[in-house]
């Protein structure tokens, strides 16, 4: 059977394979830790599984949700951008409710590119952004994102022609997998450059509340223009630990809003009432929510860096997120050193190499499993980079 080009185009998903190899290592009695995928371990909150389990005696609730979907979620969202963020937008024109993030930022290159346009894309990076472009039958342009930019996207440094072509960037600070946060005069150029070069810019910003150090991740929209030239994109499920509930929004300009709507009308029927009951909920007190979260994830990450500096690693301190971005000594390929963890010792981490070519050189760890576990898998991947 002959399969469509955009399928034959896709990267292998960066976790696609880790599932089954885990699940080999452990029935052959490997005592597995597992720091590779972001999705901690912290419970939900309570206040989302109190609500979704009255909702779910509401008959009311299984029903079709619609692109429209719970009125109370949009305005709790809305509600909350202008509490934290002091941006207020339309809930009903100028916000959508997503599955998660994912499928609306993947849904974005639908409902923006043509076939022969560019999209603008960070290595390493969510793989939703390149192969969201992918799918709209659209091109990558791949940036790759490094230490002598401090991981920024520098649209200054895209080639004229590309820029010509391109139509779409996506930005994701704080961000994953590096860790790195914007300082708001670059995004202030960003946005200056999206609106000379006529770009949409696709912001993707889940972890604007797991920040540490007094640091405050902003909203794109806190810089003046951006609704003119930005979508962002928000999700429940790294701030509130609540991946698999998939639920999220999408704030931008009416037009832009309205066509991620129609696509999204041609391939889901909306979020679980039940579940946009809950994250509504939890919308209404996120700040103290996800600073409990975040407090967690800092003390994870204040034990882990002494562990991994101790153990050979030359790691700086991330400002942000629930990553730990490691650099490997010069020479040694990331994607053999995950080998050597895995079958070796045991420890599930990302290479760099997983998220493309130019992200060759690191591995990822993520702050997903109880501080001693942490410990522990950072002193068996120190026992693996002194033989190699």
């Amino acid at each position: 059977m002959t399969f469509s080009r955009r399928v034959g185009r896709l990267p292998t998903y960066p976790m696609a394979e880790l599932p089954a190899i885990k699940r080999r290592l452990i029935e052959q009695g490997v005592d597995v830790i597992d720091v590779g995928a972001g999705d901690a371990d912290f419970p939900p909150p309570d206040v989302a599984v109190q609500a979704v389990t009255r909702a779910l005696q509401d008959p009311a609730m299984s029903r079709y949700a619609f692109q429209l979907g719970l009125p109370a979620f949009r305005e709790a969202a809305a509600a909350y951008m202008r509490r934290r963020f002091g941006v207020s937008v339309d809930p009903f024109k100028e916000l959508h409710p997503l599955l998660g993030s994912k499928e609306g930022i993947a849904h974005m290159g639908t409902a923006l590119l043509n076939p022969g346009d560019v999209a603008i894309v960070p290595v390493p990076g969510y793989a939703v952004y390149q192969g969201g472009t992918i799918l709209a039958d659209a091109e990558p342009f791949l940036y790759n994102l490094t230490p002598r930019t401090d991981f920024l996207l520098e649209l200054d440094e895209i080639p004229a022609d590309v820029l010509q072509r391109a139509k779409l960037v996506y930005l994701n600070y704080p961000n994953n997998p590096t860790a790195a946060v914007a300082p708001r005069e670059y995004l202030r150029r960003v946005v200056a450059a999206c609106r000379k070069h006529d770009l949409v810019l696709a912001y993707d910003n889940p972890y604007c509340e797991i920040t540490f150090d007094g640091y405050v991740a902003p909203s794109i929209f806190e810089i003046p223009g951006a609704m003119d030239v930005a979508v962002e994109f928000h999700s429940l499920s790294k701030s509130f630990c609540m991946t698999g509930w998939r639920l999220g929004w999408a704030v931008g300009r009416p037009d832009r809003i309205a066509a991620l709507a129609r696509v999204k009308n041609y391939v889901d029927t909306g979020a679980f009432l039940a579940v946009q009951t809950a994250g509504a909920e939890v919308l209404k007190d996120a700040e103290r929510i996800a600073a409990g979260y975040a407090a967690q994830f800092k003390a994870r990450r204040d034990a882990i860096l002494p562990a991994l500096r101790a153990n050979g690693f030359e790691v700086e301190t991330p400002r942000a997120t629930l990553y730990v971005w490691v650099p490997l000594p010069e020479g040694l390929a990331s994607a053999a050193f995950q080998k050597r963890a895995l079958e070796d010792v045991g420890v599930v981490t990302l290479p760099g190499s997983a998220f493309g070519a130019g992200a060759e050189g690191f591995f990822r760890i993520a702050l997903t499993v109880p501080t001693p576990r942490l410990i522990e898998a950072t002193e068996r991947l120190g026992k693996v980079l002194a033989t190699v």
